[in-house]
């Protein structure tokens, strides 16, 4: 069986890709992440852009491993900040990963702003790159953000993003179960456009 690494620690991550290679019905692809590999220096995200950020990832864990490999670079973009905080998404309130920070300086910041001008989007970006290949893709997930944080599933700012999709029901990303969260999902729209290149990598 062979291996592709995720060049992530995030659980989460982890299952999500394992769940969509599951789903695609894809066989002899074993996914593993950083924690299962030997350390090697990752390079601090820099790019301008979540694509930037998502090959720069995928390249140096490749490089380092010679596995292939996906990486992933994803965030919030708000459209009453002007698609901030985006790529700084992990690191808005100055702290690295530390999601309840985070959350709360963007309601801050979002306080005075109607719910009409409350729009945003969750934003992906894949890289997946092999021994002949590279591949980017993208994708986006619409949706609002409400004022008060919902919800236990998920993480970052999911318990204060109601997606368009549940607009009825203005359940947040933090409520959905996994099965539905994958089929929406700005993450898992980006994965499925990585099938075709997850079959081609298993049957070799």
């Amino acid at each position: 069986m062979g291996q592709i690494l995720v060049a992530s620690r995030n659980k989460k991550k982890l299952a999500e890709l394992r769940r969509v290679v599951e789903q695609a019905g894809i066989e002899g692809l074993d996914v593993v992440g950083l924690d299962e590999v030997p350390p090697f220096e990752e390079a601090p995200e820099i790019g301008a852009t979540f694509e930037e950020n998502a090959l720069a990832k995928a390249r140096d864990a490749y490089a380092a491993t010679g596995l292939p490999c996906v990486a992933d670079d994803s965030g919030l973009e708000v459209d009453a900040l002007n698609g901030m905080p985006g790529v700084l998404s992990a690191r808005w309130s100055g702290r690295h990963g530390d999601d309840m920070a985070n959350t709360e300086l963007l309601l801050n910041q979002l306080g005075d702003v109607p719910e009409e001008r409350r729009g945003g989007a969750f934003v992906s970006a894949c890289a997946l790159v092999t021994a002949d290949s590279e591949v980017v893709v993208r994708g986006e997930w619409r949706g609002r953000i409400i004022s008060e944080p919902v919800g236990d599933n998920g993480f970052g700012y999911d318990p204060v993003f109601v997606p368009d999709e549940e607009s009825a029901s203005g359940r947040s990303s933090a409520q959905l179960s996994p099965t539905e969260k994958d089929a929406l999902s700005h993450r898992g729209r980006a994965l499925a456009q990585l099938i075709p290149a997850l079959q081609e990598l298993a049957a070799n």
